[in-house]
């Protein structure tokens, strides 16, 4: 799993690249507070290595909370740059800052 971010110098915008290795899965989605916890949104293509991944523009100077959502199991991410507590969910979630 990783998360790259590049900064855009002449936007206000962060392009973040989400990728989770998951040879045996069959879908995978990228779920958080830019895009509603939306799976719909969040999909990850599927690459010929195993790996899923997308990459979104995120809005700078934020910080948003997300899990990657893998055949139907959350599963947070071990390079974000903090965690979160969620009482709804009952765990915590993965934080990226921009």
């Amino acid at each position: 799993m990783s998360l790259k971010k590049q900064f855009i110098k002449t936007k206000p915008v962060v392009k973040v690249t989400f990728s989770v290795e998951a040879k045996d899965a069959s879908k995978a989605a990228v779920v958080g507070d830019f895009n509603n916890w939306n799976p719909e949104e969040g999909t990850l293509s599927k690459l010929k290595n195993g790996t899923f991944k997308a990459t979104y523009d995120l809005v700078k100077d934020a910080i948003y909370e997300f899990k990657y959502l893998i055949d139907g199991v959350y599963v947070n991410e071990p390079e974000a740059d903090s965690y979160k507590w969620n009482d709804f969910a009952g765990s915590e979630n993965s934080v990226v800052t921009v």
